[in-house]
């Protein structure tokens, strides 16, 4: 998906919103773990009930992966189920260079067909070019994260006077575009949003961090949107766990129309 369809899905929509599926088998519903694959039926349900208002999925690869061959099946019966029309991330955090980075991309976008991943950027642009070689394909490099030890990298500062995520996002946003890359950054800290809008004003930003993390939908818009919305707002255990019960997709439908009619209104 290019940049245009993006954009144009959330101005369609009214919405920027991604739910994170992170398909946890201790804690969907009981009733379908007898089911031949669960996770995909879990993920099936919550697409069926959430596509109406959401623009992303974002299955988080830790959750497949540690399943072994079949959470491998069960991811790709679910990128295959996930309606074309919605941007699709693989929330894989892959950081490595060479070879080894040029099949993680091929990986991620040829064999699995995701829209983007998320890459950790730390190793130099031979970790992040690989994966924007790949036409309307994207990378999102990690920038200044909402977990309590960004701390101990993201906001140390350089002689420079620089933070070093803003030093990852001065250098980085050189190998790229707005067409191929977007940035990570947490929720939970806003009104760092409007210092990364002066490095960045034009790319796109994904945001997790919102309902279960705490973060504030209003302070993410008035910090972080620009003309073309320039959001992708993340929820994923505030949607998907929404219920544990047989009706735990509508469940998860209804709270994700409550967050994209809040998003609507931001937006108007």
């Amino acid at each position: 998906m290019n940049y245009q369809e993006l954009v144009t899905q959330i101005k369609n929509k009214k919405s920027f919103l991604c739910v994170g599926l992170d398909t946890d088998l201790e804690k969907i519903p009981s009733h379908l773990l007898g089911l031949e694959d669960p996770i995909f039926e879990f993920n099936k349900q919550i697409i069926d009930a959430t596509k109406e208002f959401c623009v992303a999925y974002k299955p988080n690869i830790a959750f497949y992966e540690m399943l072994g061959a079949k959470g491998w099946v069960s991811l790709k019966k679910t990128i295959d189920y996930i309606p074309e029309t919605h941007f699709t991330i693989a929330d894989a955090k892959r950081g490595d260079i060479g070879n080894t980075s040029l099949y993680y991309a091929n990986t991620f976008f040829d064999t699995y067909n995701f829209d983007s991943v998320t890459v950790a950027p730390y190793m130099g642009s031979d970790s992040v070019i690989p994966y924007l070689q790949h036409q309307d394909k994207w990378a999102i490099l990690l920038a200044l994260t909402s977990n309590k030890g960004a701390d101990d990298f993201e906001l140390q500062k350089l002689e420079s006077g620089e933070y070093v995520f803003e030093k990852v996002l001065s250098t980085s946003k050189e190998w790229g575009t707005e067409q191929n890359m977007m940035y990570v950054v947490g929720a939970t800290r806003p009104a760092m949003l409007a210092e990364i809008r002066k490095i960045v004003p034009n790319h796109f930003l994904l945001v997790p961090g919102v309902g279960a993390q705490g973060g504030s939908l209003s302070e993410v818009v008035k910090y972080g949107m620009n003309e073309d919305c320039g959001l992708l707002v993340n929820s994923s255990r505030g949607i998907i766990y929404a219920g544990n019960g047989t009706d735990f997709a509508t469940q998860a439908g209804e709270k994700a129309k409550e967050i994209q009619q809040e998003m609507a209104s931001l937006m108007s």
